[in-house]
């Protein structure tokens, strides 16, 4: 990688208050919930019914078209509410914590000796499945899926975003396990994305490459390293994973079981303070946040100012909660005006350095735009497009506050092409 790749971006100051230092508390919220990924939707079928009273990790539901995925739970808890979209399609399942209750453990010896499938099943069954992302297209794999390469992130340059390292912090041996064990799988191996100098004792060598990263942003993300070092196609799929998550596994292949906390920045300029707390997957945002808001009216979000969205849980893939305060809604526009604004959309964008920037230099900016803008799904793909999901085009939107969100194109030729290859 050039030195111009590593160094290009954009540095966003969002404002916080300072974080007091010292110990992060573990916070396990009263309610939390089960959700789809981002830009997921997958049919289940429920194996716990509202009024159920489960353990920690064991499966509520499973994939409707692979039974052998689970979604767990991440407390003990009992189930409060079910809310499944048409074609019982995930929308939300709330759980109430219930004080104690049992752990689910699985047999991980085969995995842990070695087994690829072995180690693929224990992934399906323990509630791991969910934290891959694949590329192309952003969603979970195809269950027993194999990939070309392991994009493992030990570096994340979102505004306010927790240093992945400080989640690794004390679990090397457990990071370094999950990390061969990941790259076992893969044909061309596991790349381990960091910030430039960081130390990671006891990574593997044996199938692991190390790419270093620089501190702005977009350069932390997924998608930009995916696609400078191995593009996804649709018959090479790549998967991408937070470092905390390899942990995790690292874990699970030694106790059987798969921790359900992480660690998660509380952010905003709507706050008195900042917080850096350990909690569950699906957690309460507003209980993450009690007592740090300001007076005044204000919204959470689910991941970062920048490429977060509002909502009541944490989403799977988050590690940030982000509160804003809530601004004035603008009057609405004369209806004629605002039908010459709907038939006039996409705004023109003009080139800019920031606006390069906000690529991280890992593809010709005004070329994909004008590709996603115009539905050529043929110049997108060449230029990159399949590597990339919305949150790396999130810095590109916020440059450009172009209308429709870039994002959202980019979403909707990934769907195009995801249903024309049967994906």
């Amino acid at each position: 990688m050039n030195v111009m790749a590593r160094t290009t971006g954009l540095t966003l100051d969002v404002e916080s208050p300072d974080w007091a230092g010292g110990e992060i508390l573990e916070r396990i919220t009263e309610e939390a919930a089960i959700t789809a990924p981002d830009g997921d939707a997958p049919r289940v079928e429920m194996v716990a019914d509202e009024g159920a009273v489960v353990a920690t990790g064991a499966p509520v539901a499973r994939l409707h078209d692979s039974p052998e995925v689970a979604l767990v739970a991440p407390m003990a808890a009992r189930v409060a509410r079910v809310h499944l979209r048409a074609g019982r399609r995930l929308a939300e399942i709330v759980l109430f914590r219930e004080p104690g209750g049992d752990v689910v453990r699985h047999d991980a010896g085969d995995a842990a000796a070695g087994s690829s499938d072995a180690l693929l099943h224990l992934m399906m069954a323990s509630g791991f499945w969910p934290r891959i992302r694949r590329r192309p297209f952003g969603r979970m794999p195809v269950a027993g899926e194999r990939p070309l390469s392991v994009f493992v992130m030990a570096s994340d340059t979102r505004p306010l975003a927790p240093d992945p390292l400080d989640a690794l912090a004390g679990r090397e041996e457990d990071f370094a396990r999950g990390l061969g064990a990941l790259a076992g799988l893969a044909p061309e191996g596991a790349v381990l994305c960091k910030p430039a100098g960081a130390p990671l004792a006891g990574v593997p060598k044996d199938g692991v490459r190390v790419v270093t990263t620089g501190a702005r942003h977009p350069q932390g993300l997924a998608g930009i390293r995916i696609h400078a070092a191995c593009p996804a196609a649709p018959d090479r799929p790549v998967w991408d994973l937070h470092a905390e998550d390899v942990a995790d596994l690292g874990s699970l292949l030694v106790t059987g079981h798969l921790p359900q906390t992480r660690l998660v920045t509380v952010t905003g300029p709507a706050l008195n303070e900042t917080r850096r707390l350990r909690c569950q997957t699906g957690a309460d945002m507003r209980a993450l946040s009690y007592g740090a808001i300001r007076t005044g009216p204000h919204r959470i979000l689910s991941g970062s100012a920048l490429d977060g969205h509002p909502g009541h849980w944490l989403a799977p893939r988050h590690r940030q909660v982000t509160v804003l305060p809530a601004g004035e809604a603008a009057p609405k526009p004369h209806w004629f005006l605002a039908a010459l604004t709907r038939w006039s959309l996409p705004r023109p964008v003009i080139p800019t350095a920031a606006l390069d920037a906000a690529a991280g230099g890992a593809f010709p900016v005004m070329p994909m735009i004008r590709a996603l803008s115009v539905g050529d799904d043929e110049t997108a793909i060449r230029l990159g497009a399949l590597s990339l999901v919305e949150e790396d085009l999130a810095l590109v939107d916020y440059v450009t506050a172009g209308q429709p969100p870039l994002g959202d194109l980019l979403r909707e030729m990934l769907d195009r092409v995801e249903a024309e290859v049967g994906a």
